[in-house]
């Protein structure tokens, strides 16, 4: 009798692969475009400088006249200026610094986000050393682009306004440097512009986002109180580990001609070692407020615009 043929063996059951498919996560950071960055820096640095200018104009007054003849109280220097010469004293220069500020904001989020975007992680996450790389980058670019000419100019207006009275203006003083000193004459001061600003914006920047990480492992609340006080932190760290470099840039930015060395050494015969802090505490009253209004402004123009850009 032939032998019974086995049964086939089982066939398996035929799958078919399904495509894998990589599904964004919920918390990624979009990345903002560059005309929002530009925009909503430019809208926070106007309303910054506004609202925080007589404190600028104080501490510019206290590192121009040295350690004499000046009060180390904010409030009570814009007070005396106010009394004696007029509350449109405290001003002076006023306008420049706004467009300056304006500029200079909007080209510091400009490029702060620009490197943001290219060092980030898939969460939007930035580092504390590439944060601070990442302000590094924005400060020098904003200090060639905005900053040193515009500072000259409301340095030598507030230097100008205590003494000789020659500018009618910020135009006038724009017309009158660049036809006695050329182009250069706008640039005076650079150097240490270069050195303060991107040192200021490495600071502030990268401290402002080393307390958002915290803010947001911590679960703290996404809201304008936080930002504010965040920003404000940022700005009380930056004004005591930068403002040496401040007080040289102000000193070379005089009416008076004055190299980065001999302002350097100016300050230092003058003052001492103390001095180059000389104005700390007038820019300290700007910089709280300055960061948190910035930081806070900036966050909210952001938040208004990006949904219209990705809608349309």
């Amino acid at each position: 009798m032939a032998a019974m043929a086995s049964p086939p063996a089982s066939i398996p059951p035929l799958t078919v692969p399904k495509p894998s498919v990589t599904l964004p996560s919920a918390n990624k950071r979009k990345q903002i475009h560059p005309a929002v960055s530009l925009l909503a820096g430019s809208v926070a640095g106007g309303i910054e400088a506004a609202v925080t200018y007589p404190f600028e104009f104080a501490k510019t007054q206290a590192q121009l006249k040295g350690s004499h003849g000046s009060t180390r109280n904010p409030l009570l220097a814009i007070a005396q200026t106010a009394r004696s010469e007029g509350v449109g004293a405290i001003y002076t220069g006023c306008s420049t610094l706004i467009l300056g500020t304006m500029l200079k904001a909007g080209v510091r989020f400009l490029s702060f986000d620009f490197v943001r975007n290219l060092f980030a992680d898939d969460q939007g996450r930035l580092s504390a050393s590439r944060g601070v790389l990442a302000g590094l980058t924005a400060g020098c670019v904003e200090s060639i682009v905005a900053v040193t000419p515009t500072e000259r100019l409301k340095t030598a207006l507030i230097d100008d306004a205590k003494g000789q009275k020659r500018f009618k203006g910020g135009a006038n003083a724009f017309a009158t440097i660049i036809r006695e000193q050329g182009l250069s004459g706008l640039y005076r001061g650079l150097v240490p512009t270069v050195m303060k600003q991107s040192a200021t914006s490495a600071v502030r920047m990268g401290s402002y986002n080393v307390l958002r990480e915290y803010g947001k492992q911590k679960n703290l609340p996404n809201n304008s109180l936080v930002t504010f006080a965040t920003g404000a932190i940022a700005g009380t760290v930056t004004v005591y580990m930068t403002q040496p470099l401040d007080t040289i840039k102000t000193r070379s930015q005089g009416v008076a001609r004055m190299s980065t060395m001999n302002a350097v050494r100016d300050v230092f015969v003058t003052s001492g070692v103390r001095g180059f802090w000389r104005g700390s505490t007038m820019r300290l009253g700007r910089l709280v407020f300055s960061g948190g209004i910035v930081f806070m402004v900036y966050e909210n123009v952001v938040s208004m615009l990006s949904p219209a850009r990705e809608a349309a």
